[in-house]
């Protein structure tokens, strides 16, 4: 997280931002779309479904991938991806988590 002082905030705060930024860019909740709804592995394919070079794809797959949202297994020449399942659910969790503790009060700005 840069130059903050990561420290001061909570484990899951951290997580969450972690995973809050690898989400923030519009090429990046395509893929994963994309790779939710193929439901299995998907190689080369993502490039032919994004209008964007495959430099580009490759940073933004990068980026999913170190968040921990997706993994890749490589097969000969290729790099194959598909959501982890074990860190999706933790995002999922964290992300419900701070959803759910918002209740409206009673005057607002």
């Amino acid at each position: 997280m840069g130059l903050t002082k990561t420290e001061s905030f909570t484990e899951a705060e951290v997580e969450l931002a972690k995973l809050a930024k690898a989400l923030a860019h519009p090429a990046r909740i395509s893929i994963i779309r994309l790779l939710i709804n193929k439901k299995n592995c998907i190689c080369g394919e993502i490039v032919d479904e994004l209008p964007l070079s495959q430099s580009t794809v490759s940073q933004h797959l990068r980026e999913l991938k170190e968040a921990g949202l997706i993994k890749g297994n490589i097969t000969g020449t290729r790099v194959c991806y598909c959501i982890d399942e074990k860190s999706w659910r933790k995002a999922k969790k964290l992300f419900g988590e701070l959803f759910e503790d918002f209740s409206p009060p009673n005057a607002c700005c």
